[in-house]
């Protein structure tokens, strides 16, 4: 059953937004999966994930992606969407919440020091609509201010230079690794590591990519709590 999550007005122009939980492998949105394979990921014991289709739509378009959300933690585990283009959109700094989900609001984020970091960042979309569909907190993480503007704006800028020489449509992976720590609130979980990985076909073959904010001597923590990108 899907739930309605918000209605917008903006513009004099009606937008819908609904997100249902769905099964862990994604039945209903798997197209935004390479192969419609979505990682294999195992959540750690007595943590609770719920896999998550986003959709918003106006009279005219539909925008969809998909995310993992740890309730427990209150921060996604990842979100996956399909990156076309990146176009000068600017930018609505609105964030809505999910309320059949156990996730962070807004409330959460005053005075803790954090931004919310998009996952599927606005950089990332090529329409007003699409851009709207990332301002969800289940699409957002505690991030430091600094890294969050500075470091990590910079590699997003990155990426959309690797993925517009793509031959057609790139799927892009973005997720966190939780900390111990949270916000002063003690509700929602800080991420300790912020990682990407895209892939898509240049010259008619499958190019893989991935990012993350982590030490050499902390990868085999990386290796050990995230999915890896099969080509087959």
């Amino acid at each position: 059953m899907k739930h309605l999550v918000f209605l917008l007005l903006l513009s004099s122009v009606c937008f819908l937004a609904l997100s249902e939980v769905v099964d862990n492998n994604f039945s209903k949105c798997k197209e935004f999966f390479l192969n419609t394979a979505p990682p294999d990921f195992t959540p750690p014991w007595g943590v609770s994930v719920k896999p998550i289709c986003q959709c918003i739509w106006d009279n005219n378009d539909k925008q969809m992606y998909i995310y993992a959300t740890f309730t427990t933690w209150k921060i996604p585990v990842y979100s996956a969407y399909v990156f076309r283009e990146s176009k000068s959109i600017g930018r609505c700094d609105v964030w809505y919440i999910e309320p059949q989900v156990n996730i962070a609001v807004n409330r959460d984020y005053e005075k803790s020091g954090y931004d919310k970091g998009h996952l599927y960042p606005v950089l990332h979309t090529d329409n007003h609509l699409s851009m709207l569909a990332t301002s969800t907190l289940t699409n957002a993480a505690p991030q430091n201010p600094d890294f969050n503007r500075n470091a990590w704006l910079r590699h997003e800028e990155a990426v959309i230079e690797d993925l517009e020489s793509c031959d057609e449509a790139a799927y892009v992976v973005t997720g966190v690794v939780p900390d111990t720590k949270t916000i002063p609130n003690k509700k929602v979980t800080v991420s300790k590591y912020y990682w990407r990985a895209t892939c898509c076909l240049k010259n008619s073959q499958y190019t893989r990519s991935g990012a993350c904010t982590v030490s050499f001597r902390a990868l085999h923590t990386l290796r050990s709590r995230l999915a890896v990108f099969d080509e087959s």
